[in-house]
């Protein structure tokens, strides 16, 4: 078949030709509002946060109407899976774009009627501009086809999974219809095709995952650290404790995708739970992991059938079916490991590894290969294990075929011998796959000789002299043309033995599945006991409530005790503002709160010493200040659509984390932006925690029902210098000058100090003026008060205590409630009588006024 590649131009020619029109990303502005901007630099999703190289095709897909619905189909040719997937998405494709930011795929695939030569479609825009890097095909209608993609399936699935995916599949029109152009692409394109019955393929509904955009992946350094690419200080370098790729790989996915089902999410920490319990079982499985090596690409490589054949691919199917050979081997030693599991997902585990799923691979292999072999990394065993893969006996030209390759390798050693002897020397005899066999020989050896002419293509290396002779490349070719003939000879054998292999692919993938997860959980077990401070199993709630929690990244940086915080939130306390001095650590604060709800999701401990979560479906951040140049933004106007992006996708199972908004701009303006945005994200019910310095926004929106005012402490001394406590308290901040005194510190002069210190002192006590209490205030926080005793008598009543211990605190709670109720009349009556003196002293103003000027007229 012939191999189609994509064409580069928007020809006709080609079109007509193949049905296949590519494009890159051409920098260009962002249309504003479309979607949320992706990075700072043009990169690909992949670069940025720190996908590995896979090649994965993308084919999507979409419905006209006012909510659209769109179809996706991933092809992972790196691993053998194929991920389909139908989504209700929204006008600005939200949910579709997060899809594809997790999968990063190399090409996206879109039908010829959405993009060029014809007017492109708003999804292919959306895509295009968000999606940096991904290459767009284009491709001809006809390949998007449901009856292929179900013939596709029909064929390529797993025999037993056949009838669950075409249930799952039904009447996912658009999902099955990528399906089918995304094989087809791959045919055409790669010359590749999958085995019968070989490809994992999954239908994966846009529910049951969190939802989180690329920029907030970013903000949050859940893949990768901003500043330092290949750092570890990030939330993917602390958990990845695992040893296998494939662990790695589950572990990576689901960061990007944590899970939003409790029953998932118990299993896993049950699981850590008695990893983290029971040593002996935990050194056991992870010693018993590190004999596997990349399955699911070993796999992939036995399921892929290339339409064209040479030695190479030769010498791999050989190379494969003893990697193979160790995979299956190693199984039986992780079901032993497993022995004493407990837990429900170690069990399930431990059943899916069983040695039975691999007996019949095992029986296969030994039939046909030597016991003794085993696959090597040097190329020269390496190549010697190929030769001697297949018994003897297998096929009678073969066993001659070795024969002769045994005493070329003979003859090799035979003449460097001889060489040694005639020349005296001490040569050692060296191979790799370029030059074959060679000789290294000391260049001492030659102080008191003269190199003899018979050693040439001489490579000198730190006091050693690699070189050959004209016989031994004469031997190296005899010895590699008897090689090619045994590998070519043992092929037929080979081909038959992965034949007979690919029946067993579906279990030894589910082993595969298995021994990530295993991976994953063993990774997180790592992580919990190598910490000096507690981690703890958390609790799924209806809010969030947590006892000491800790920044899990920054507390592994940094070498001081990190100083832990409590957090609590609820519907009556969803929007928390945070207020405090620069350098206070409220950003740390906010996304501390923002990773641990991730890594509750993800099915790992978190750190602290209690926690419960919520599901959160959504996670936002807006947290950076950067300039977009690519997209020709200011730092305010990129601020905007990022917040944007967030009002019209932040709902009520949502959690949001904003830093400093407003700040890109004018200070009348940012607070008014500032302030109008609290409002609607306070009337979206979503959790948020909004830091800012604005006191007059905390003043303002700590009236709104559900809004709650922190602030991080800061110990202020007489002589104005500042201790950062790093610990939240109630309450806006109340210092007023904690920036004009991290300025002296800084050494400002003295007279720009005394001189912010005076205006600083007037601006207040005119805002002060007009921001007396009134009747109106005062019915505002009675009812909010009235809130917050009912939420704490609710939790009374779902709480262990009773007795004395209930009646006691019924008791304090009431004393409270009356003293806070009697304080809010005292601050009505005292604002109208401030009030009034005001009214006074206006009049007499006013009257003072009047005489002044009938006196003036009278003069």
């Amino acid at each position: 078949m012939a191999t189609l590649r994509p064409s580069t131009s928007y020809s006709t020619n080609s079109r007509a030709t193949s049905g296949f029109i590519s494009t890159s990303y051409r920098p260009g502005t962002s249309r504003p509002g479309t979607a949320r901007p992706s990075t700072r630099s043009r990169l690909r999703a992949g670069s940025v946060i720190g996908g590995e190289s896979q090649k994965i095709i993308c084919a999507i897909s979409e419905g006209r109407g006012v909510t659209p619905t769109v179809g996706l189909a991933f092809v992972n040719i790196t691993t053998g899976e194929a991920v389909l997937s139908q989504i209700c998405d929204n006008q600005f494709y939200a949910k579709t774009l997060n899809k594809l930011l997790v999968f990063d795929p190399s090409e996206i695939l879109i039908v010829s009627t959405a993009g060029p030569p014809n007017p492109k479609s708003k999804m292919f825009q959306i895509v295009e501009d968000n999606i940096i890097g991904a290459k767009m095909v284009v491709v001809d209608r006809k390949y998007w086809s449901e009856h292929a993609g179900l013939d596709y399936i029909q064929q390529l699935a797993f025999v037993e999974d056949v009838e669950a995916i075409k249930v799952a599949i039904g009447g996912n029109y658009f999902a099955t219809c990528c399906f089918s152009a995304a094989l087809k692409y791959i045919d055409l394109t790669y010359s590749l095709t999958f085995a019968f019955h070989s490809l994992r393929i999954k239908y994966q509904p846009s529910e049951g995952s969190m939802m989180i955009d690329l920029s907030t992946i970013r903000s949050l350094e859940l893949i990768q650290n901003i500043q330092e690419a290949k750092s570890k200080n990030c939330l993917f370098g602390l958990m990845n404790e695992t040893i296998t790729p494939m662990g790695s790989r589950l572990l990576r996915s689901t960061i990007l995708q944590p899970s939003t089902q409790p029953d998932v999410l118990k299993l896993r920490y049950e699981s850590l739970d008695e990893l983290t319990k029971n040593g002996d079982t935990y050194l056991q499985i992870r010693q018993a992991l590190k004999a596997f090596t990349d399955i699911e690409k070993l796999l992939t490589s036995l399921i892929i059938i290339p339409t064209k054949s040479d030695i190479r691919l030769t010498e791999q199917s050989i190379n494969n079916i003893l990697m193979l050979k160790s995979f299956v081997n190693a199984v039986n030693p992780l079901h032993e490991a497993l022995a004493g599991a407990e837990s429900d997902l170690l069990i399930q585990i431990r059943s899916l590894c069983r040695p039975e799923l691999v007996e019949s691979t095992i029986k296969l292999i030994s039939d046909m290969i030597n016991d003794d072999v085993a696959f090597c990394k040097t190329p020269l065993e390496l190549r010697t294990q190929r030769t001697y893969a297949v018994r003897s006996g297998v096929n009678g030209l073969l066993d001659v075929a070795r024969q002769t390759f045994k005493e070329a390798t003979e003859d090799v050693y035979q003449h460097i011998k001889s060489i040694n002897q005639e020349h005296g020397i001490k040569a050692d005899t060296k191979f790799d796959n370029s030059r074959r066999y060679y000789l290294r020989v000391a260049q001492g050896d030659f102080d008191k000789l003269p190199m003899s002419d018979i050693l040439i293509n001489k490579i000198y290396k730190k006091g050693w002299i690699e070189c050959q002779t004209l016989d031994l490349m004469k031997l190296n070719q005899r010895l590699e043309d008897s090689h090619q003939e045994v590998v070519l000879m043992s092929d037929e054998t080979a081909q038959t033995l992965l034949d007979e292999i690919r029946g067993e692919i579906p279990s030894l993938f589910r082993v595969c599945e298995s021994i990530a997860m295993l991976d994953m959980i063993a990774g997180f077990g790592q992580l919990v006991t190598s910490c000096e401070d507690d981690y703890t199993q958390p609790e799924i709630t209806d809010c969030i409530a947590i006892k000491s929690g800790r920044h899990p990244v920054r507390e592994k940086v940094h070498k001081a005790k990190f100083v832990p915080n409590d957090v609590y939130a609820s519907d009556q306390t969803r929007f928390q503002i945070i207020t405090g001095c620069n350098m206070s650590g409220k950003s740390t604060y906010i996304r501390s709160i923002a990773l641990m709800s991730v890594m509750a999701q993800v099915g790992c401990f978190v750190p602290a010493s209690y926690a419960s979560f919520p599901m959160i479906h959504q996670l936002f951040a807006r947290v950076s200040m950067d300039d977009s140049i690519e997209a020709k933004m200011s730092t305010f106007a990129a601020e905007m659509r990022e917040t944007a992006f967030i009002l019209r996708n932040i709902d009520k199972h949502s959690l949001a984390i904003v830093d400093e908004l407003g700040r890109g701009t004018s200070t009348r303006d940012g607070l008014a932006i500032a302030i109008a945005i609290a409002e609607a994200l306070v009337d979206s019910k979503a959790l948020i925690w909004f830091v800012t310095h604005f006191r007059e926004l905390a003043h303002i929106m700590s009236q709104r029902t559900g809004v709650v005012n922190l602030h991080l402490q800061v110990d202020m001394s007489v002589d104005s210098t500042m201790t950062m406590l790093y610990k939240i308290g109630e309450g806006y901040v109340q210092e007023e000058h904690y920036g004009i005194a991290l300025a002296r510190v800084a050494n400002l002069p003295p007279t720009a100090i005394e001189v912010a210190e005076e205006v600083s002192s007037t601006l207040i006590a005119q805002a002060e003026a007009k921001n007396k209490s009134s009747k109106a205030l005062a019915l505002t926080k009675r009812r909010k008060l009235v809130l917050s005793l009912k939420e704490a008598l609710k939790q009374a009543q779902s709480s262990p205590m009773e007795g004395k211990a209930l009646l006691s605190w019924l008791r304090k709670l009431q004393e409270e409630f009356v003293h806070r109720m009697e304080q809010i009349e005292r601050d009505v009556a005292d604002g109208e009588r401030d009030s009034v003196e005001i009214e006074e002293d206006e009049e007499d103003e006013k009257g003072s006024q009047v005489i002044e000027g009938e006196m003036e007229s009278n003069a």
